[in-house]
């Protein structure tokens, strides 16, 4: 009986060791360079378990979830637009860190692909003796340039994590907030809670993995020409691009007899329309 407690006990401990944490970020964005009393803020999550971090949009994963109910349904749950979009998202991008090889990885949609890249910038931080307290945590200040932009975060080290939101880490504690000098975009921990497992984001499409340098020359391509992203393997990833087929189409498929004229006129409004929307981008540079 004892041994049996005693394994009983090691399950128990190591099951709740494997779990992850989940960090809900508050994220407020003040994405219309023309427009700055436009500010839209929505929650984001950053999930974290022993191998690595994961941070995305909250209202994607419900996109997702209603999208799959959808088509597991055979049709029978009716497909809801408008619920749709309520949940539409300025967070696109998902952030993956790796703690074995301490890496971190950017991934976004561009037309029906995903394209993945890994970060070649580190984060040089500069932390000062300042502290203050942000709701339930003792929290100590630092500083780092990055993409453009100077920015301020206050870490803890009342939890045992060092990670944070976006592509922020590397700092002895988890950060509780995290600020740009402009007050363009700030991250703040609203809450957290332990989940099973790490989300299983949905990945239509292809994922074409380039060097950061090359995603932004596809990101500027798509903003001018979106339809040529649109066909199988459109777009193109530059030579160094290694291109995994995970799924089905991505956004613009779904077949039906569509005016082909028609259809780029929509797809380049809309891209135009969102690019005008996000002309001031969180990375400057």
């Amino acid at each position: 009986m004892k041994k049996i407690a005693i394994i009983a006990l090691a399950l128990f401990v190591q099951n709740a060791f494997a779990q992850v944490n989940r960090f809900v970020y508050q994220v407020t964005m003040k994405s219309d360079a023309a427009n700055k009393n436009d500010i839209k803020t929505e929650n984001a999550y950053l999930d974290i378990s022993q191998e690595k971090s994961l941070f995305y949009s909250e209202n994607r994963v419900k996109r997702d979830s209603i999208m799959q109910k959808t088509f597991q349904s055979g049709g029978a749950i009716a497909f809801n637009r408008d619920q749709m979009e309520g949940l539409r998202t300025n967070i696109n991008y998902s952030v993956e860190k790796d703690k074995k090889d301490q890496k971190t990885y950017f991934k976004d949609r561009l037309g029906r692909d995903m394209y993945s890249y890994e970060e070649d910038r580190p984060l040089n931080w500069k932390i000062s003796p300042e502290t203050t307290k942000i709701g339930d945590y003792k929290v100590q200040k630092a500083e780092t340039d990055f993409a453009g932009r100077k920015w301020t975060a206050w870490f803890t080290t009342d939890l045992p994590y060092q990670d944070g939101p976006y592509k922020f880490s590397g700092l002895p504690g988890l950060i509780v907030k995290v600020e740009d000098s402009q007050g363009d975009y700030s991250f703040d921990l609203m809450k957290n809670y332990k989940i099973a497992e790490l989300a299983n984001l949905s990945q239509r499409g292809n994922i074409i993995k380039v060097k950061r340098k090359d995603f932004l020359k596809q990101q500027e391509k798509y903003r001018t020409d979106p339809m040529s992203f649109m066909t199988q393997g459109g777009g193109g990833g530059g030579g160094s691009a290694q291109t995994v087929v995970v799924g089905g189409a991505g956004r613009g498929g779904g077949g039906g007899n569509r005016n082909p004229a028609d259809m780029k006129k929509r797809m380049e409004e809309r891209v135009k329309d969102e690019a005008k929307k996000n002309s001031n981008p969180i990375e400057l540079q």
